[in-house]
């Protein structure tokens, strides 16, 4: 799961909100069985789980198709596992981990459903214990692709306030992206509840595109373009990414380890980053 900007959530009970998911360019769909879908809905969302993936299947998607499961506790896990994994996707998402005990059970569920292609889990750090454990988890199984941050179950868990600020949230959503990006997952960012207001999502993504995530939880299609954009090198910066690399190229050529660029001594991290930046660009189609 290389580029992960955007992952859309839609209630597994409403169909008619999941057949727009070919419409809409996320990196990836999430059929929501968890709290999308009413405690009175859930058995029939499970029950028509097949035929919606196989309807979505049949047209142009453009990024995974995921389903969310309730969580380890519940009493619905079992019975949805076996409906996502009998049905034609590439993952689940699992919200609120606490242990690494819970990662390898599921690990072990997709393990046995030995399709032709690996499916992932992306996993929910969501609780005090779970923002603790972080760490831990991000190790625990291969299937694991990925880690989200869930600042509104978070903030009820250890029992404080949301500010529009965050600094709240701001050690376990930097504890969830430090665990993430050290076992070489990716990081997925807090979802924006106020779904409306474009310009706090922007400023929220912002942050945490500063924090080091690689993208976020969508709830409607116009933040996934904003996501997208938010999450992708600005055009700027891929092109000051390629001079700098070509630069550098050259003085290597030369036998020259010190680069001056445009102003700046050139050092190892800041060519890293252009590395990364360019390939991003690469992978995206951007200029």
């Amino acid at each position: 799961m290389e580029l992960l900007r955007s992952l859309l959530f839609a209630p597994g009970n409403q169909p008619e909100r999941l057949r727009k998911f070919p419409r809409i360019d996320a990196d990836a769909f999430v059929i929501d069985l968890e709290d999308g879908t009413p405690e009175a809905d859930k058995s029939a969302a499970r029950a028509q789980l097949a035929a919606i993936v196989d309807e979505l299947r049949a047209q142009p998607l453009g990024g995974y198709l995921l389903v969310r499961v309730n969580d380890p506790q519940s009493a619905h896990v079992e019975a949805d596992l076996e409906a996502a994994l009998g049905a034609d996707i590439d993952g689940i998402v699992v919200p609120k981990l606490e242990t690494s005990d819970q990662v390898r059970y599921f690990g072990a569920a997709l393990a046995r459903a030995r399709r032709d292609r690996p499916l992932a889990i992306v996993g929910g750090i969501e609780s005090m214990r779970g923002v603790m454990a972080a760490p831990t988890l991000a190790g625990a199984d291969p299937h694991l692709r990925a880690l989200y941050f869930g600042a509104e179950d978070y903030i009820t868990d250890i029992g404080g306030q949301r500010t529009p600020a965050g600094l709240e949230v701001l050690y376990a959503r930097s504890q969830v992206v430090l665990a993430a990006r050290a076992a070489g997952l990716a990081a997925i960012d807090q979802a924006v509840v106020e779904i409306r207001d474009e310009t706090r999502f922007r400023d929220d993504a912002g942050q945490g595109r500063q924090l080091g995530y690689g993208g976020k939880i969508c709830l409607l299609p116009r933040q996934v373009e904003l996501a997208n954009a938010l999450f992708s090198p600005a055009p700027a910066q891929v092109a000051f990414c390629r001079r700098l690399l070509e630069a550098a190229g050259a003085a290597a050529r030369q036998g020259s380890g010190v680069v001056e660029f445009e102003g700046r001594m050139i050092d190892a991290p800041l060519l890293k980053r252009a590395r990364a930046v360019a390939a991003l660009a690469d992978r995206i189609g951007a200029d």
